[in-house]
C-alpha cells in the first residue's frame, strides 16, 4: 500500500500565498510520501488547463510521486444550472485532465442535495435522479482506462448506507467509492462500523480525523463545525482526533485494499507539522 497526500491538506496556505502546487509536491517528496492527489485546479499560472495538467505530471515525474488521484466538483442533480447533461459533460472533461495527469483514478461529487421537493424528497429519490449519469462518466472513463468515484462528503450523500446504495444504483464496474474514514463522523456514523459497508467498493481511501463534542455543549469557537446531528467537530492531525484512525486502517489493511491511502488534513492546526505528524502516524501502522 502506497502512502499518499491530498494537496487539500495545504489549502489554507495556497490561499494565504504562501504556497503552490510545486511546493506541495516538494514538501510531499521531502516528507517521504510515494504519492499525492489533486484537488481541481483553480490556480493554472495563466496557462491552459491541460498544459498545467502537464506541468504537474512533469513536476511529479521529477520529484518521483505517483499521482494518485485527482478530484473535482460536480452536482448531478443542479450543476451547470440545472442542466445535467452539461453537467455530466463538463465532468467528463475533468476525466480528460485526469488522463493527462496518469491518475488511475477520479474522484467527482454527486451532490449536495435538494434545495426544495420539486424534484425529490430524500436520498433514494436523488440516487435514481443521479445514477444514469454517474454512470455514463464512469462509462467514459473507462475507455481512458479511469476509475471514477464519490466520496462520502457534503452532509447529503456521506453515511455508509447511502454510498452503497448509490454504487449499486449506478451498477457499473468502473465506479466505486473514496472512502475517508474521518468523514462518517459528520454524518454522526462511526467510522469503524461505516467501514465493513463500503470498503468492497473502495478505489481510494483518505486517512483523516476529527475532534468531536457533544452538541448538547457550546460550540467550543469558530474551528468547529456541525454534524448532520447537531454535534460538533473540528479537524486535527490523523491520530489525535475521534475517528479511531489506528483500529480503520488495521480494518483496511485486512479488507485487502492494496491502493494509496491519501492523509487529508483540515484543522487550526500548522498544516506543514501536521502533513509530517500524519505521515509519520501512517508510516506507523501501514508497512512498508
Amino acid at each position: 500500500m502506497k502512502i499518499g497526500v491530498s494537496s487539500y491538506c495545504f489549502e489554507r496556505l495556497f490561499r494565504e500565498g504562501a504556497f503552490t502546487l510545486f511546493d506541495a509536491i516538494a514538501y510531499a517528496k521531502k516528507t517521504g510520501c510515494d504519492a499525492i492527489e489533486f484537488t481541481e485546479f483553480r490556480q493554472t499560472e495563466g496557462l491552459p488547463l491541460e498544459d498545467f495538467a502537464r506541468k504537474i505530471r512533469d513536476a511529479c515525474d521529477t520529484a518521483g510521486l505517483s499521482i494518485a488521484n485527482y478530484a473535482v466538483g460536480s452536482d448531478f442533480l443542479y450543476g451547470s444550472g440545472g442542466n445535467i447533461k452539461q453537467e455530466t459533460a463538463r465532468v467528463k472533461s475533468a476525466v480528460d485532465i485526469a488522463g493527462i495527469l496518469g491518475a488511475p483514478g477520479m474522484r467527482h461529487d454527486s451532490s449536495w442535495g435538494f434545495k426544495d421537493t420539486a424534484k425529490g424528497r430524500n436520498y433514494r429519490d436523488a440516487i435514481r435522479l443521479m445514477a444514469p449519469a454517474i454512470r455514463e462518466v464512469s462509462e467514459y472513463a473507462a475507455a481512458a482506462g479511469i476509475l471514477t468515484m464519490c466520496e462520502n462528503h457534503g452532509y447529503f450523500m456521506q453515511d455508509s448506507r447511502r454510498m452503497e446504495e448509490l454504487v449499486l444504483a449506478v451498477d457499473h464496474p468502473n465506479f466505486g467509492l473514496l472512502v475517508d474514514i474521518g468523514n462518517f463522523m459528520c454524518a454522526d456514523e462511526s467510522s469503524l462500523l461505516a467501514l465493513p459497508a463500503v470498503m468492497p467498493y473502495a478505489f481510494h481511501v483518505h486517512a483523516k480525523d476529527f475532534l468531536w463534542k457533544s452538541g448538547r455543549e457550546p460550540k467550543p469557537d469558530s474551528a468547529w463545525f456541525p454534524s448532520r446531528g447537531g454535534n460538533h467537530l473540528r479537524g486535527t492531525i490523523l491520530g489525535h482526533g475521534e475517528a479511531s484512525a489506528a483500529q480503520c486502517i488495521e480494518y483496511i489493511k485486512a479488507a485487502g485494499y492494496d491502493r494509496t491511502i491519501s492523509l487529508e488534513f483540515e484543522g487550526p492546526e500548522e498544516p506543514l507539522e501536521a502533513v509530517r505528524r500524519g505521515w509519520e502516524f501512517l508510516k506507523a501502522h501501514i508497512p512498508a
